[in-house]
């Protein structure tokens, strides 16, 4: 059965930063939710590209080569093998589309891996 999604509500029923949850399934891909805070760790992913959309707040995406600001509305695709560092001043509410293979650390595994993504 096909229900729709509220963003908004959505993001109202957790409170954690960098642990992104799984709202829907395109194909295959999740479209996650994030609530981000602080400075994440640089990373990038091997096979996937990463689509970052800012639906409340304003986040860096710190590049190697240049520095990216994504206001409310705007989202950046960092292509595959581009090494990114994310970080946001204040709290930022951001949606992934991302194949369900994307670990939030890439290619590393640290602390911050968060590979069992619950549903909402």
């Amino acid at each position: 059965m096909m229900d729709k999604v509220n963003v908004t509500e959505k993001f109202k029923l957790f409170n954690e930063h960098w642990s992104p949850k799984i709202v829907g399934e395109v194909n295959d891909a999740h479209i996650k939710l994030a609530k981000l805070k602080g400075e994440f760790e640089w990373h990038y992913h091997e096979k996937e590209d990463e689509m970052f959309f800012v639906i409340k707040g304003r986040l860096l995406l710190r590049l190697r080569d240049k520095d990216i600001w994504l206001e409310e509305g705007e989202f950046f695709i960092v292509p595959r093998g581009v090494e990114h560092l994310p970080i946001a001043k204040e709290e930022v509410h951001v949606l992934f589309v991302e194949p369900k293979t994307t670990l939030n650390t890439g290619t590393e595994i640290t602390e911050r891996t968060v590979t069992d993504l619950p549903t909402l």
